[in-house]
């Protein structure tokens, strides 16, 4: 029992470590090739930012509490039907 504990704890240790340091390709790696259209290179950096399309900031104001709704002319029950099928 304690040597399971002990290896869920190393595991733990070792996954909370991890690298702080800015992301560069290896040495001997190449960045991708630039897309197509494109006249330069993109670096790491630019590679790594997303664009405004990938990640859009919330343009509705959330609700901080409740309030009553208003009332909606479109929200009408079911017509009742006949049993011959035809509405009211």
């Amino acid at each position: 029992m304690r040597n399971r504990i002990a290896i869920l704890l190393g595991c733990a240790a070792l996954a909370a470590c991890g690298q702080k340091a800015d992301l560069k390709p290896k040495l001997s790696g190449q960045l991708p090739v630039a897309p197509y259209g494109r006249e330069d290179q993109p670096t790491a950096n630019d590679l790594l930012t997303s664009t405004q399309q990938a990640t859009p900031q919330r343009s509705v104001e959330l609700r901080s509490r409740s309030e009553e709704r208003a009332d909606d002319p479109f929200d009408l029950p079911p017509e009742e039907a006949q049993p011959d099928g035809k509405p009211e």
